[in-house]
Parts: structure tokens; sequence; C-alpha cells
């Protein structure tokens, strides 16, 4: 299980676990006695093909634990029913939440797999009725099915992206209730619309727009934006540890420049709050 989920590749992620979870965690593990931030997220915050992901930027430069649940293409989901990620964020300083997309999480219209969100399972019957014309056999994940019924029917898919959006809006805001009393919001990437996503977006913060990250900032301490172009053009493999198989997936992740921008931004706001 832990070479489906971190890969076979060459970097050693010192996978460990914490508790009684059976997800596992990018390590080295860390002491949850001692103050800490913790870092919840998906494939950024996880740090995939990356030596130094920004939770440990964050602290090599503050000096204060950061422990890493992040999740390689995690959604809401994964963190929402996993008590133990909800504990330890609870009694940290501060929580640095990742911006995860709307999409990789189980909704009315259909479900995912319960830790790799990416996986679509099955369609529900209201998707069934909105596309009566699709074959959802053919589906393996969530970002592949969605673009094709985007390519179907745009108009049809905008009732479905309303609906997964104000899903999302209500799950961020009970995920919230269960983390520490400071929460940081972090997004990479910028918004991304139904339809910079479905024709180019990263997938990273599929359909979150600049209007609902408004209206969450009123109920967490702090809201970060990072640039994807951080740092400008950088060639592929500085400060990354991939092998040829993994090339492909290694281009469509942040590189390190943005993992170094993160931690910089962080720093004042960890500073002020803790």
């Amino acid at each position: 299980m832990t070479y489906d989920i971190l890969g076979r590749g060459p970097l050693d992620y010192v996978p460990c676990k914490y508790g009684t979870s059976k997800l596992v965690f990018r390590g080295p593990k860390r002491s949850l006695a001692d103050p800490y931030v913790a870092f919840i997220g998906g494939t950024t915050t996880f740090g995939k093909f990356i030596e130094q992901p920004f939770p440990l930027l964050v602290e090599h430069q503050t000096g204060v634990t950061s422990v890493n649940f992040g999740q390689v293409n995690a959604g809401l989901d994964v963190f929402a029913h996993e008590p133990c990620v909800l504990e330890a964020a609870k009694d940290a300083r501060v929580t640095v939440l990742e911006v995860l997309g709307a999409t990789n999480t189980s909704n009315p219209y259909y479900r995912v797999h319960p830790r790799r969100n990416d996986r679509f399972l099955r369609p529900e019957q209201r998707l069934e009725r909105l596309y009566p014309d699709v074959d959802f056999s053919q589906f393996s994940f969530v970002r592949h099915m969605l673009r094709h019924l985007y390519h179907a029917d745009a108009r049809r898919f905008s009732a479905l992206q309303k609906d997964i959006q104000a899903l999302w809006m209500q799950q961020m805001r009970e995920l919230t209730l269960h983390l520490s009393p400071e929460v940081v919001l972090i997004r990479f990437g910028g918004g991304e619309s139904a339809e910079r996503w479905m024709e180019e977006g990263s997938g990273a913060a599929a359909m979150i727009t600049d209007r609902m990250l408004d209206e969450l900032g009123g109920t967490v301490s702090a809201v970060i934006d990072v640039s994807a172009q951080e740092g400008g053009p950088q060639p592929l493999g500085a400060g990354m540890v991939f092998d040829l198989m993994e090339q492909p997936a290694a281009r469509a992740v942040h590189g390190p420049a943005v993992h170094q921008a993160a931690s910089q931004a962080l720093r004042p706001v960890l500073d002020r709050l803790m």
C-alpha cells in the first residue's frame, strides 16, 4: 500500500504513520507533544518529487515543528473522515490548509475513492439522469469524467458545477470547525473556473473561485495565494527527484520555486499567529 500511494521512484519520502490512521504520510515522523504547525493538503503539501516541500522549508525558517499530513491527489473527503488528522490539527498551534479542488470529493452526482480521492468510483442517479447518454463505465478518474461531461454539454455541466461548489463551501466550513483556532488557507495557482480547468487547469484548486475564498476569508485567520509561475521557468529536475518513467508526472507538479515562495509567504503570517 505504501508503494501504491507514494510511488516506487528514487526519492525517499520516509513514509510514516500517526496514531491509528491507515494513511501513510511523508516523514520523518514528528513528535506531536511539542508545539507544531499542522499542514493539511494534497500533492503540493505532500511535496511529491520535491526534495524540500514548503512545510519542511517553513520548519527550517521558523524553527517550529511542521507536521506534514499531505496526501497525493487528495480532496476534502480523505481528511473529513480521518479522526487522527483532525485531532492532531486541533491540537496544533496553527493549521495550514491547502485549498483543494471541489471535484475530488463524493457528492450527490458521483462517488470517489475514500482515500485516493482522484479515483472515480460510480455515478449517482442524479448524474445518470443529467447525462443519460453517457457510459460512465469508461471512466476511472474524476478529471477524465468531468472533462468529458463539460465538452458533452457545458450548459448541463454548469448546474453540476454550482452544486459541487456549494457542497465544497459547506464541507470547508465544517472542516475548519474541527481544526486549530488559527487556520491559514493557502491556494496554489489562482482561481480555477470550470472553463480554465477543463482546458488547461492544474487541477489542484479545481473550480475554486476568488469569490468562494473571499466568503471563507471571514472564518479563517488568513488566506494566501501563491502563483504557479513563481520564480519563472525552471529546468525540470532542479530541486526535484524522479526517474525517467515519472517525468510526465513530475512536469505536472509545482516546482521548488513555488514551494520556496509558499514558505516565504507563510513565515510572517505564522510569526504573527504563533
